[in-house]
């Protein structure tokens, strides 16, 4: 005899929370906080059926980037992707203000695969692995033990190993090697310039009082007291001495002796310093082996990249700051570089990371991401790495934040696990929602409490067309 028919017993088995082509977008909002060593902004895309997006704005960027933006999504459907992100790409710009657009970008896949109820690695055509490598950066290691390139290589040595990763990065400059042997002749300057340059170098960290950590500054207003770290590279007329080359060599050397040599070893701000510098410096470092120095001279300078790896086989990367894949191309069509390194959360967002390492897939160059976020922009990342065939591997720079993965909820198990990180299958980016305890825990100073409302942006409006 057939069973009789149960109406309720029928419905559990329906999903009812969310009929895709009905869905709207009615608010969004954010909360600033503190991770990864950053001012970090989180995002939320309400809709009328309850579904949440979730995002994450550049660190180091303004809210007010996407905030700009509400009056266009208002009514729109979130699953409308790549439409909605054409309507508002036009008002990202290079490095932090692309924050706003990518941030929104990331919230619309996280809904658009909530609505569905897929995760988004899928909607974007599926995978070419499982997992995506991670690269150790040196996250708050304390000052103390970046003094020697023994001490700053057990320190990274130490996180390494706490997550299993098999591949690390170090930040060292030569402004850093000149303040750390303040008796020697490592820069050359005018007096007075050098000394605003050696007063504080861009990687200088004060010690934490309470975690004895290195302390996370708000780089953007440190940065307003010195033009020296706004003035782009070759016009600096910073010069190198060969003693200060002797110097930054002795302090690799001694990295190398400690990780080892088959540990791929990468180094970032290497020093406001011009192409024949840069050069002289690169030709030094081709005896370590590294995986790649990043961010030597401004992405955009293609000329200059080209020449300089002509001149010296010590792979090149850059890109955290140029959004849109257009940005990459002169890089990659010249074979200026080895790597190109973009951030989720400034460059466009997830499917514009796609289509950059497809894009640089065709010349022959890696893609590698930069990560200094939250476990939203690692997710991010890990769904583009793992449908993009020449993605490498994400960079984490929280590995002395024991609170870093409660910020969201829903995850089943540790998100980093033997050094790497693979997406769940759970819908759009794996997470259910914001650990709102856990943000207010870690607010940054002075910013809005979190998720307040944002209803003055509600009528903000002009006329968006690009040609008459």
């Amino acid at each position: 005899m057939d069973r009789p028919y149960d109406y309720d017993e029928t419905l559990a088995h329906v999903r009812t929370c969310s009929r895709p082509s009905e869905l709207k977008i009615t608010d969004i909002r954010f909360a600033h906080i503190t991770a990864a060593s950053m001012h970090c902004i989180l995002v939320k895309i309400y809709t009328n059926q309850g579904l949440v997006g979730m995002g994450e704005i550049r660190d180091g960027s303004s809210a007010t980037y996407a905030a700009m933006l509400k009056s266009r999504l208002l009514g729109e459907n979130p699953c409308d992707v790549d439409r909605l992100f054409r309507k508002i790409k036009q008002f990202g710009g290079q490095s932090r203000q692309g924050g706003g657009v990518s941030g929104l970008e990331i919230a619309l896949w996280d809904l658009a695969g909530k609505a569905y109820g897929i995760p988004v690695y899928r909607m974007l055509g599926g995978k070419f692995r499982d997992c995506v490598r991670m690269y150790c950066d040196q996250g708050r290691t304390p000052p103390a033990m970046r003094e020697t390139g023994t001490n700053q290589a057990k320190a990274i040595k130490e996180r390494m190993d706490r997550f299993g990763f098999k591949m690390c990065k170090t930040v060292l400059s030569v402004e850093d090697v000149a303040q750390r042997h303040p008796d020697e002749d490592i820069l050359i300057a005018p007096p007075d310039f050098l000394d605003s340059i050696l007063h504080k170098p861009e990687n200088a960290a004060a010690t934490d009082p309470v975690t004895g950590l290195a302390k996370v500054l708000d780089k953007p207003a440190e940065r307003k007291m010195n033009d020296y770290l706004y003035t782009e590279h070759p016009y600096t007329m910073l010069r190198v001495t060969d003693r200060g080359l002797d110097r930054y060599e002795e302090h690799i050397a001694q990295m190398r002796e400690v990780l080892g040599w088959r540990t791929p070893l990468a180094i970032d701000h290497v020093g406001h310093m011009g192409l024949d510098d840069a050069k002289r410096l690169m030709k030094r470092l081709e005896k370590y082996n590294l995986l790649w120095c990043e961010d030597v001279l401004p992405w955009y300078m293609v000329d200059e990249y080209v020449e300089l790896r002509q001149y010296a086989t010590t792979p090149l990367a850059t890109g955290e700051d140029a959004y849109l894949t257009e940005s990459f191309e002169p890089l990659c069509k010249r074979r200026a570089v080895a790597v190109i390194h973009p951030d989720i959360c400034s460059n466009g967002g997830i499917l514009e990371t796609k289509k950059m390492g497809d894009m640089a897939q065709k010349y022959n160059t890696a893609l590698a991401m930069h990560m200094c976020e939250t476990p939203v922009a690692a997710l991010a990342t890990t769904h583009a790495g793992v449908a993009t065939e020449n993605f490498f591997a994400m960079e984490f720079n929280a590995p002395d934040d024991d609170y870093w993965q409660d910020i969201v909820t829903g995850l089943d198990e540790p998100l980093i696990q033997n050094g790497t990180m693979r997406p769940n299958d759970k819908p759009g980016l794996g997470m259910e929602d914001f650990n709102d305890e856990v943000l207010r825990e870690h607010q940054w100073k002075g910013s809005p409490e979190i998720w307040q409302s944002t209803e003055e942006w509600d009528k903000e409006y002009s006329y968006d067309r690009l040609w008459s």
